[in-house]
């Protein structure tokens, strides 16, 4: 399938989704549902097994929202009815959900959508030079692609609420230290080490990958024994895999298992 807003490029065991609407990937309806659609085509092709989403350029992830397309009264803001904002929202959900792993390589800037489409995914990694933020207190409205409910579920109530409040972005390290990315890189090295943690997690069982994604997001705001219910049933089908079998094999005779996703 050919995409406007995005490119798509497939490697050995994982792909490279960029965000591609110059300058600054700014976040319209039609990128939007593309995101929803490169998922759906990633999600069954069996040779991915690893996803990377990152934005073209070296200065912008996203800045955000096409404030042109808001400002004419298109997409979600003239959408009264909200229906445009759930179906967006829908997406965010979808990455977060996303049976393979799914890595933001943030390149640049991220606020407001731009941040939120990194907070749903798996990983996140970012720049040195990077910076991130829900800005939209500045504009008067909130963030409407999960920036409230994802952000102090990743750096706690309080940073979360002190970012949401304020709309100050925050340096790639700062996000770091809140728990906000996983690692930091130097500008020059972020694809490849994006692409190194990808294809190590290409590596990885699929089965039980998508098992582990699945509990920790059904388990997430549970109680203790209905996660532990959850994390027995996904060991079960796991444990009951080919791959399992493989992946015993393999650490008996001391070699490295050839996971197949049965």
């Amino acid at each position: 399938m050919a995409y406007e807003c995005l490119l798509l490029e497939k490697k050995d065991s994982y792909a490279v989704v960029t965000l591609n609407r110059p300058p600054a990937n700014a976040i319209n309806s039609k990128l939007m549902e593309e995101l929803g659609a490169v998922l759906d085509e990633l999600e069954k092709d069996g040779d991915v097994r690893c996803i990377v989403l990152t934005g073209s350029g070296d200065r912008f992830f996203s800045a955000g929202a096409d404030i042109k397309e808001m400002g004419t009264g298109e997409g979600v803001i003239g959408d009264k009815s909200g229906g445009m904002l759930r179906a967006h929202q829908a997406v965010t959900v979808r990455m977060e959900r996303c049976s393979k792993p799914l890595i933001a390589a943030i390149n640049g800037m991220a606020f407001g959508g731009g941040c939120e489409l990194a907070m749903s995914c798996h990983f996140r990694v970012a720049a040195e030079s990077a910076t991130l933020g829900q800005p939209e207190v500045n504009l008067g409205i909130i963030p409407g692609y999960g920036g409230t409910q994802r952000l102090p579920r990743l750096v706690g109530r309080a940073k979360g609420l002190e970012m949401l409040l304020l709309g100050t972005p925050v340096s790639a390290q700062e996000a770091f230290q809140s728990g906000l990315v996983n690692r930091v890189v130097s500008n020059g090295e972020l694809m490849v080490a994006v692409e190194k943690l990808a294809g190590k997690l290409a590596k990885q069982a699929p089965i039980a990958v998508k098992m582990i994604i699945d509990a920790v997001n059904r388990g997430m705001d549970t109680s203790i024994e209905q996660g532990l219910e959850i994390e027995a049933e996904s060991f079960l089908k796991a444990f009951t895999s080919q791959d399992a079998l493989e992946g015993i094999l393999a650490f008996v005779e001391k070699r490295e298992p050839k996971f197949q996703g049965k």
